[in-house]
């Protein structure tokens, strides 16, 4: 092929590649979410990345319509690739609920696309980590929920050693009650689209749009970004919001609903400071009925909310009869990877194989191959390298792999039936009898 008909390899804005050093965590990550899912009773399901475009549009919001990646495909049919996971599901819980029965609990590890301006942490294709429970309004789904948020960061700070976390609730009946008592009530979605911007975009900014896709007065938008400004531990604000609400039964509803979870949230033995009210948080997909919930990393809250959702009890209305309200939240996994990096928590390994066996004696292939099968027997990842090269070479290709341990036997070692256990990370070794290699390993990895 000639230099001109040469394509350069290229990625498209806002898309990414993944190097091993990078998809080994971001693997681990999505094997940490399983296993909370899971704890919780979460079955695994999956749908299509592509649906019929009447399915996505008009679900989420006007700037999610704007987002979808969409075209004609080769029958003629208008189809969109899905741009999160609760709209599919909303869809697959109408044309299953029979079968499945209610309440129904999904989780669902899959990539969606937006075409939004890529920015740090936020991709075009990213991966979502959903969890929901279908088919009931209880506030037990609702309190666990956030624990399950709860229980999957704190995993991942013991697995990466992340640091504290903050997760913020808040309620739609609350904001919908304020705006019912200062005459927005049939502006609602503008209003929340244009609130869930503010912490990006600051006030004056926000007041603009309110003016502008609202129709709010000074004195309306004053309401709702004095509401957005409250703070005080949670009991204060519940008492500031009870208030604020007047006489609207729905933001009053909404206020007692967040005390009951906060109550939950106390008796499943959740630390106080691990959750707050935060009257702020809007979430800017107009499905959402109920509670919200978005949450921060103490270390880097500028990266935004790396776990976010709340209750969508209308959503699944435009595809059945049947009254399916759901509930449930995702961990953006792309954004809290990128949040690792910038923390420099991701360990620098390139090989999920924690073992690294040398091959320099040419004629000894078979006892290579012998030794790397009993350390897998043993449960230990291995790698032998393919080539006989000097133990030099090889042992910097290790180095630069990040593997822990080595495995080195040259003639003389084989002969004897031994091998050297060589830790890569401390340069110490032990020479042992090749019966107890896998022994000698898992001692030097649980000692890392």
């Amino acid at each position: 092929m000639s230099k001109q008909e040469r394509i350069q390899p290229r990625t498209l804005k806002g898309f990414r590649d993944y190097l091993p050093e990078t998809m080994i965590p971001r693997e681990r990550l999505a094997e940490v979410a399983r296993r909370v899912y899971r704890s919780y009773g979460f079955a695994p399901i999956d749908t299509p990345a592509l649906e019929y475009l009447e399915v996505l549009t008009g679900k989420g919001s006007d700037e999610t319509d704007k987002q979808l990646f969409h075209f004609v495909d080769q029958g003629g049919r208008a189809v969109g690739m899905r741009f999160d996971l609760t709209v599919p599901l909303a869809r697959f819980a109408a044309q299953y609920a029979q079968h499945l029965g209610l309440p129904f609990k999904r989780y669902h590890i899959a990539s969606v696309w937006r075409g939004e301006k890529p920015q740090v942490g936020r991709y075009r294709e990213f991966m979502q980590c959903d969890f929901d429970t279908v088919g009931t309004t209880a506030v037990a789904a609702d309190i666990e929920t956030v624990l399950v948020t709860h229980d999957l960061l704190t995993a991942i700070g013991a697995e990466f050693g992340l640091g504290a976390f903050t997760i913020r609730l808040n309620h739609r009946g609350v904001l919908n009650g304020l705006l019912e008592s200062c005459g927005l009530a049939k502006k609602s979605a503008a209003v929340l689209r244009a609130l869930d911007k503010l912490a990006k975009v600051g006030e004056e900014k926000v007041r603009a749009e309110l003016a502008e896709t609202a129709g709010a007065n000074e004195q309306q938008a004053d309401a709702v970004v004095r509401l957005a400004a409250l703070e005080g531990d949670n009991d204060t604000l519940l008492a500031e919001l009870a208030t604020l609400v007047g006489d609207s039964e729905t933001g009053a509803a909404g206020v007692e609903r967040l005390r009951e979870v906060l109550t939950g949230l106390a008796a499943a033995g959740v630390e106080p400071a691990r959750v707050r009210l935060d009257p702020s948080i809007a979430r800017g997909l107009d499905y959402y009925t109920g509670l919200v919930l978005e949450t921060t990393l103490d270390d880097l809250p500028g990266i935004g909310s790396v776990a976010s959702g709340g209750r969508y009890d209308n959503l699944a209305a435009m595809f059945t009869k049947q009254e399916l309200p759901g509930i449930g939240a995702s961990l953006g996994l792309d954004r809290l990877l990128a949040a690792l990096e910038e923390l420099k928590l991701l360990p620098e390994t390139r090989t999920p194989a924690p073992v690294f066996i040398p091959y320099f004696e040419a004629d000894r292939l078979a006892d290579y191959l012998k030794l790397a099968a009993s350390v897998r027997a043993a449960g230990y990842g291995a790698e032998l390298y393919p080539e006989p090269k000097k133990l030099g070479k090889q042992l910097q290709h290790a180095d630069r792999r990040g593997y822990r341990v080595a495995l080195i036997a040259g003639a003389d070692e084989l002969d004897k039936g031994e091998c050297q256990v060589k830790d890569l990370a401390t340069g110490e070794s032990t020479t042992v009898a090749i019966g107890a290699v896998a022994d000698e390993v898992g001692r030097v990895l649980g000692a890392g």
